[in-house]
């Protein structure tokens, strides 16, 4: 019989690079768990064909990084410039690399009296960026912004296949190539409120606890694979006396 170490000790590595990149997006979700409007990350594990050199192919592991699109908890804070989406939809928002969308509504004005998001990026509705110049702002539930009694524009709000979605930092997204975008012919706007992360802490502390103990697996393999290197290279091939 023959055992190929190796192929054991590769198996068993790639498998810790795995479980770390998982580790890192529990992390990640864990320290957004109060980012509002923040969607959780989860990591698939898949086999994958790969050349591992001139003449010959291997299956490895290979993950997937995937983005829980699914609603999270709508706060009331009371605050004007507050607004969640109730439903399906996006934000769109206008940034130095392009337009991109977003569920934080987190909003505020800038010095130029322009509607922003928290990293400072004008939020964008029918006419560009939306202006305010007065005191009592109003945003009706299908979006329209009224400034002291007067509408001054109406956020832009779009729905977006999931999987025609890229994460980027600063809880943005950035359309895939070829991503279809529709204008969905009424939305539900609550100001004066905040959807939160989708973030369960529960759940996620009870994955980390996984992880740990999948890691711990994958070191006992590798001490398993190490041992018996070590029986071969003391025992096998030795001659009797």
């Amino acid at each position: 019989m023959f055992i190929n170490n190796r192929l054991g000790l590769l198996e068993s590595v790639e498998t810790l690079i795995n479980q770390e990149q998982r580790l890192n997006q529990v992390s990640n979700n864990l320290a957004n768990v109060d980012t509002p409007g923040f969607k959780k990350e989860t990591v698939t594990f898949d086999e994958m064909l790969y050349q591992a050199n001139r003449s010959r192919q291997r299956v490895g592991k290979g993950l997937r990084i995937n983005t829980v699109q699914e609603q999270g908890v709508v706060q009331k804070t009371d605050a004007p410039l507050d607004l969640a989406i109730s439903g399906d939809g996006f934000f769109r928002v206008e940034t130095p690399a392009g337009e991109r969308y977003t569920r934080a509504g987190n909003f505020q004005r800038n010095n130029e009296g322009v509607l922003v998001t928290a990293n400072g990026y004008p939020v964008l509705g029918d006419g560009g960026p939306i202006t305010i110049n007065g005191n009592k702002v109003n945003i009706a539930r299908d979006g329209n912004v009224f400034v002291d009694g007067i509408k001054v524009d109406r956020l832009s709000v779009n729905t977006v296949d999931p999987l025609g979605l890229k994460k980027e930092g600063e809880n943005l997204f950035r359309l895939v190539e070829g991503a279809a975008v529709e204008t969905p012919e009424s939305v539900q706007i609550l100001q004066g409120h905040l959807e939160k992360s989708n973030v369960n802490t529960v759940t996620e502390m009870t994955e980390m606890i996984d992880l740990y103990r999948a890691y711990e697996g994958q070191q006992k393999m590798i001490r398993a694979v190490d041992d018996l290197d070590d029986l071969a290279v003391r025992r096998v091939g030795s001659l009797a006396g």
